[in-house]
């Protein structure tokens, strides 16, 4: 087995955050996709996942593979991309589908200007927030947040949204503020369509992690229908931290467990094909990487607290 396809199974395998789902993304076994992951921890002489019932999760050697593992894999796209020279040309139309919040509130703007850019690229831009299905549909590439959904395409993580527990001020005077995260059963959860919280939602502070119960109360798949149910009085939610910053520095906003971190939300793309990747479609991938590390050193970390406080 060469080592590109052991590594490659291991960043599908954590994407999914599941071997099963990473079977069925790579169309093999369960046992197969396990047996890959055993060679590599051999080859590199460490444990690189953590298995639980909620599925799998990087060791700290095994955040470290994946990282280079990502680049490696990005670096042979590249390769096989500037091998093709018909694949090399900025023009035609190019087809990509985002969802509504990212299209309106971060992506689209720098997808007009790159258009702009290109006299002979025409990039027709789909906002929709169903998951798409990249081969079927005839999509050149998709971005997605959350999950990736069903698709015989190719998947990769190209960045995170660091996310945070808000509502307002006046919801939490009403139902009064949690001091642990056994505390948030006692508040509506105003839930985005994508993410199945299946009753509990991870939380970490330091090294710990607990599964905090979620009552479900509202969900919908609009975040700004969600931001209105917020406003409103109807519950709390998870939203990124970017699309809500203003609003909590302004106090219409107050963060939940404040002392309590929200898992990232993972930004993907999905396109159809590992192999015969233009330069079209990493031009975009590069300008949506460019758009969220631009807003990630603009926002300082909105609560810094010492190890044991």
């Amino acid at each position: 087995m060469d080592r590109l396809s052991l590594l490659e199974t291991l960043v599908v395998a954590l994407d999914e955050g599941s071997l099963n789902r990473a079977a069925a993304r790579k169309s093999m076994t369960q046992s197969a996709v396990s047996q890959h992951i055993k060679q590599l921890e051999t080859l590199m002489g460490h444990q690189l996942l953590h298995r639980t019932a909620q599925g799998v999760r990087a060791t700290r050697s095994g955040e470290l593979v994946y990282t280079h593992a990502q680049r490696l894999l990005g670096n042979f796209d590249r390769m096989t991309a500037e091998l093709d020279q018909l694949q090399d040309s900025l023009s035609g139309d190019f087809r990509i589908s985002v969802n509504s919040f990212l299209g309106r509130h971060l992506i689209g703007h720098m997808l007009v200007e790159l258009d702009q850019s290109h006299d002979d690229l025409n990039i027709i831009l789909r906002v929709e927030d169903r998951l798409v299905d990249v081969v079927r549909e005839n999509y050149d590439l998709a971005i997605r947040t959350g999950r990736l959904g069903e698709t015989d395409g190719v998947g990769r993580r190209i960045a995170t949204m660091e996310t945070v527990l808000l509502a307002t001020p006046a919801y939490l005077d009403q139902m009064g503020r949690p001091e642990s995260p056994e505390d948030l059963k006692r508040l509506k959860y105003i839930q985005h369509h994508e993410d199945q919280t299946n009753g509990f939602f991870p939380l970490s502070r330091g090294g710990e992690q607990v599964l905090a119960p979620i009552r479900v109360g509202f969900t919908a798949d609009d975040p700004d229908l969600i931001r209105h149910a917020v406003t409103n009085g109807t519950g709390y939610t998870r939203m990124p931290l970017f699309f809500v910053k203003e609003m909590l520095d302004a106090g219409e906003y107050e963060r939940v467990l404040p002392d309590w971190d929200a898992p990232d939300k993972d930004v993907f793309a999905v396109y159809p094909s590992r192999h015969g990747v233009d330069r079209r479609r990493e031009l975009v991938i590069e300008g949506v990487v460019a758009t969220f590390e631009a807003f990630r050193h603009r926002q300082p970390k909105p609560h810094l607290r010492a190890v044991g406080a």
